[in-house]
């Protein structure tokens, strides 16, 4: 095909890929798709527009979670109030657009598929009446925040101003972390691990490491793409507060993300005028050494020898896998019902209360081989996109703007990837607003808005 509909310049035949200059604005009405008229496909530019405003209001509740600190507004469910904002100014600007409220491109597909498999295996659950409250819950809210940040942010500007909410948000979660550390505030009486900050996302020190791996990369693309001196001091601080933060929650799969994101951008960055400073993080994060907690290695330690885990827990999480791996197989069409994976593993080891560490293994006990197959198809349509942004441009030394947020929203994919294998967090938020955010910059890239 010669184009999509929706697209303001068109692709490459027999596919989806843009064409190299899908980052250029048109130069005239007639070459945006519609001689003398804008394109209908194109949402027209805002200085003020209500629904990026309310998907930051909302990004930042859900990371900091004022409600937590101030229970006056716990009453108010001040995240539903800001995505139901979000949601309505949404849909009016589509439709004042002429754009339909819902694209069904293949990752909408996907998740709608996802949800209707979790919705058909219900009655077979083993607790129809858990999975049913779980699905409701938890699940559909991530799968609404997904759907929102893909349509809701329909320009450049939005989509790097969100990137900016996201970033500073991380300065109150690294700094309440690092004073925990500090002042030995740990997770529970007799755990040696630090809290984090008070919310349900980042709590839990490998909760923590999760989210900030996965800002990370974010906060080095606005590094590289901002130009003003001061931005990227700050940008750089904020690095470094990330990198140190993820090292004292002692996480073992966050240090193991973290060094595959370090490598992932040594790798990105070979061939332009910023590897220089490759070798300068090297020797500065060997001199750094010295000032890393003795107890940091020992415990990364027990990646590679598991046996010399005092606490038991690598040796623990490396025998549910092998249960769960059998479980999965006892029922690899249904599975156990959503969100049951835990009454799933007390049935197969014993009760112990524990989830697996593992979001592939959940999706397989709970939804079965097929929910595990779409849920990973929606993973690589993310990746491909990511990738198609990508593809066609020269390696050059200043790229811009869209395509350092793109590089970056591929490499937290393939972070969450990686972290997957170690999280049981098959439905929260951590993969769905990356996701989401990956999508958008899909569709704004279709949409041929320029960065500013």
């Amino acid at each position: 095909m010669s184009g999509s509909a929706g697209s303001g310049y068109p692709m490459k035949e027999g596919g989806s890929e843009l064409r190299s200059e899908w980052w250029r604005p048109p130069e005239s009405a007639s070459e945006a798709g519609l001689p003398g008229q804008p394109d209908p496909a194109v949402m027209p530019a805002s200085r003020f527009d209500l629904a990026s405003w309310a998907v930051a209001a909302f990004t930042v509740i859900l990371l900091l979670a004022p409600q937590e600190r101030f229970p006056a507004l716990a009453p108010l469910r001040i995240a539903l109030l800001c995505a139901a904002v979000a949601a309505i100014a949404c849909t009016v600007k589509r439709v004042k657009a002429r754009m339909p409220i819902l694209e069904m491109s293949p990752d909408v597909v996907l998740i709608l598929l996802l949800v209707f498999w979790a919705v058909m295996t219900l009655p077979l659950s083993v607790w129809p009446g858990g999975s049913a409250g779980f699905l409701t819950g938890i699940y559909i809210k991530s799968v609404l925040c997904f759907l929102l940040l893909s349509h809701a942010l329909t320009g450049f500007r939005q989509l790097w101003g969100i990137c900016w909410c996201l970033v500073l948000c991380t300065v109150p979660l690294t700094l309440t972390t690092l004073a925990n550390y500090a002042a030995g505030i740990s997770l529970a009486e007799g755990s040696d691990r630090v809290l984090g900050y008070t919310s349900g996302l980042t709590q839990n020190p490998n909760d923590m490491a999760l989210m900030l791996n996965l800002i990370l990369p974010l906060c080095l693309a606005l590094m590289l793409g901002t130009r003003n001196a001061l931005g990227k001091l700050a940008l750089a601080a904020t690095t470094v507060l990330i990198v140190v933060a993820v090292i004292l929650t002692f996480s073992r799969a966050g240090f193991l993300t973290l060094a595959f994101i370090g490598a992932s951008y040594a790798w990105l960055l070979r061939k332009r005028p910023q590897r220089m400073w490759i070798p300068v993080i090297m020797i500065l994060g060997v001199f750094a050494l010295p000032l890393v907690p003795g107890d940091f290695f020992g415990r990364i330690e027990t990646i590679v020898q598991i046996e010399n885990d005092q606490t038991q827990s690598a040796q623990n999480r490396l025998a549910d896998m092998k249960v769960a791996t059998s479980a999965a197989f006892s029922k690899p069409i249904t599975g156990s019902g959503i969100g049951m994976s835990i009454l799933a593993m007390n049935e197969a080891r014993g009760e112990r209360w524990i989830d697996i560490h593992n979001v592939y293994l959940q999706l397989a006990l709970d939804l079965g081989f097929i929910g595990l197959m779409l849920f990973v198809l929606l993973l690589l349509q993310c990746l491909r996109v990511t990738g198609a942004l990508l593809s066609g441009r020269e390696d050059r030394g200043a790229p811009d703007r869209m395509v350092l947020i793109a590089e970056a929203l591929r490499v937290s994919l393939l972070a969450f990837a990686l972290s997957a294998m170690f999280y049981p967090v098959a439905y929260n938020f951590y993969f769905y607003y990356f996701a989401g955010l990956a999508m958008a910059a899909w569709r704004i890239a279709r949409s041929a808005e320029a960065p500013a």
